[in-house]
């Protein structure tokens, strides 16, 4: 049997659940840590944390050294830089786990120039009806306390961009072969380690730093194990062995449940509700998300249907 239609396994549901709970958790933890530790370190810490205990256990991937070194500066020093600084200045932790899912657009957008992927009709329709959502959210932007700012809607965005960059590079690097998830994410984590630490040197001063890694209270450290050990290599795991068992197509679906789980956490953990013109926001990107998810499927179901009757 195939893998594109084999069935889900309950180990394999398990899996899917586990990684849409620990990723929409992801952002209210960040949000928690950011109190004792700044962005740039908070970065250097939570790759550091996810590479240095393990590198001894865990062999190189059989990769070239600047595909492991390229995710490891896009996904970690992008990304994470970016996403980090964003919450930081004022973007709340539920509608950043909405603004991020739009990587996938960004990815379909790079993947036609730098890998020759056409993208469908409906992908580029899913596209149109995020992006009008995302005009709305970035609309909603206030000056509050608990308002969502233009800089740390921007942030959020470019750190979208940078999770693109990713996965454009992991595509590069699978025509090589097949790997390891484990191992690659260990190992390209070493990278971004000292580019964050010298941000975070040039930016607060080395006194500043050190100061904040000896007031730092127990939930940040917690914050920085969670980031670590099960937002990073946990999940990205669990998600890259689902990938290798079915077709994305059934797999990547799952990561619409992520927003909602992270609207949620942060709604109760934090108290940060979106307002009127955010939630409309939010359906629009998710329903973008959908159209570009479901959009060919269906039109095939119903072409077939149609054929039988």
């Amino acid at each position: 049997m195939s893998s594109g239609v084999r069935p889900l396994s309950t180990g394999d549901w398990l899996g899917a659940a586990g990684v849409v709970v620990i990723w929409g958790l992801n952002f209210v933890v960040m949000k928690v840590a950011l109190q004792d530790f700044s962005p740039m370190l908070l970065g250097a810490l939570r790759f550091a944390a996810a590479s240095l205990p393990f590198l001894l256990f865990l062999a190189r991937p059989r990769l070239p050294w600047r595909f492991i070194a390229a995710y490891g500066l896009a996904q970690g020093l992008g990304q994470f830089g970016f996403l980090f600084l964003g919450i930081k200045l004022g973007m709340p932790a539920g509608m950043a786990s909405v603004v991020m899912q739009t990587q996938a657009f960004f990815t379909l957008l790079l993947a036609a120039p730098l890998l020759g992927e056409r993208a469908t009709a409906w992908q580029w329709g899913g596209l149109a009806v995020a992006l009008a959502g995302l005009l709305v959210i970035g609309s909603a932007h206030g000056a509050g306390p608990a308002d969502m700012t233009l800089a740390g809607f921007a942030l959020t965005l470019g750190a979208a961009f940078m999770w693109a960059v990713s996965n454009l590079v992991a595509r590069r690097a699978a025509a090589f072969g097949a790997y390891d998830a484990l191992p690659f994410i260990a190992w390209s984590s070493l990278f971004p380690i000292l580019p964050f630490f010298a941000l975070a040197a040039w930016m607060e001063s080395p006194q500043a730093v050190a100061s904040q890694l000896a007031a730092a209270r127990w939930p940040a450290w917690a914050g920085v194990a969670y980031l670590a050990l099960l937002a990073t290599l946990l999940a990205y795991t669990l998600w890259t062995r689902l990938l290798q068992r079915h077709a994305a197509a059934r797999v990547t679906p799952f990561s619409l449940l992520v927003p909602v789980v992270g609207l949620l956490a942060a709604g109760w953990a934090l108290g940060e509700w979106p307002n009127g013109l955010q939630w409309i926001g939010t359906a629009g990107v998710l329903a973008g998300l959908v159209v570009n998810q479901f959009g060919a499927r269906a039109t095939g179901w119903v072409r077939a249907r149609g054929a039988r009757a």
